[in-house]
């Protein structure tokens, strides 16, 4: 097997695209995405000519109303859905050239997820789950690292419990630590705090802010919990598919505040 762009490793038999060196401190971009759902009179404009960063080492939530495209960008950026046109990048690597199983093995090696589902296996451990997408790797946890994740997400009294033995808030944290585990250049989470009470909902977003500050991971999360984005340390607004408001280092009234202004 031969190493396709940024250390993911490609089938020879698959072409390997051609890519463009983005800034050094941006872990995921795009540029002019546009996806476009349906066809004709029933076609929707989920996103429209978006072009946004997300910076290495930084928390950024994306919020915005409704239909405003923000599960699609983090779907499109996460490489679970692909563009209608425009460009998207995960480190240097633009997602438009790569067939399904270099995206696959891109999203294997580079991108963590945390879903609102906790999407564990009953059967397993906590500590098995977490490891998991490791094992389906053929990769080794790092010791070190993995005892960093279980620290930060204070999970070392509940490892051997199987997910039907823990809380929600505790199979979510279970989730958080198996998409750190992996040590991804970029972690998506998908309104990952929507099944859990105010205080695993809290418990949850410590863990991630300590995740970026301890761990140095990069974090882009997708809410619609002003609570939640506040714990960000910059927030993207979406309307009609558009970028139209950024907050850097926000508050809970400042993201009521825009939200109240965008009809969210």
């Amino acid at each position: 097997m031969a190493t396709g762009p940024a250390g993911v490793t490609a089938d020879p038999a698959i072409a390997t695209p051609e890519t463009s060196q983005p800034p050094a401190a941006l872990a995921a971009r795009t540029s002019e995405a546009v996806k476009v759902y349906g066809r004709g009179d029933a076609s929707v404009r989920a996103l429209d000519g978006v072009t946004v960063g997300f910076a290495k080492g930084q928390f950024t939530a994306i919020m915005g109303p409704s239909g405003s495209g923000k599960s699609t960008l983090l779907h499109c950026v996460a490489g679970l859905d692909r563009l209608t046109s425009g460009e998207v990048y995960i480190g240097e690597v633009e997602l438009s050239g790569l067939g399904d199983r270099q995206l696959t093995m891109l999203r294997r090696v580079k991108v963590g997820f945390i879903f609102q589902s906790y999407n564990l296996v009953p059967t397993l451990s906590a500590e098995d789950n977490i490891v998991l997408p490791l094992t389906i790797a053929g990769r080794k946890a790092d010791p070190a690292a993995l005892a960093e994740v279980v620290r930060i997400t204070g999970l070392g009294d509940r490892l051997r419990h199987r997910p039907n033995e823990l809380s929600g808030g505790q199979q979510q944290r279970v989730a958080a630590a198996r998409a750190l585990a992996s040590q991804p250049e970029i972690i998506f989470a998908d309104e990952p705090t929507g099944n859990l009470d105010s205080r695993s909902t809290t418990e949850l977003l410590d863990f991630l802010s300590r995740a970026v500050e301890t761990l140095g991971q990069t974090i882009v999360m997708v809410t619609h919990d002003p609570l939640a984005a506040a714990h960000a340390d910059r927030i993207v607004f979406l309307a009609d598919g558009r970028v139209v408001e950024e907050v850097h280092a926000p508050t809970a009234d400042t993201v009521l505040d825009v939200m109240r202004h965008l009809g969210g």
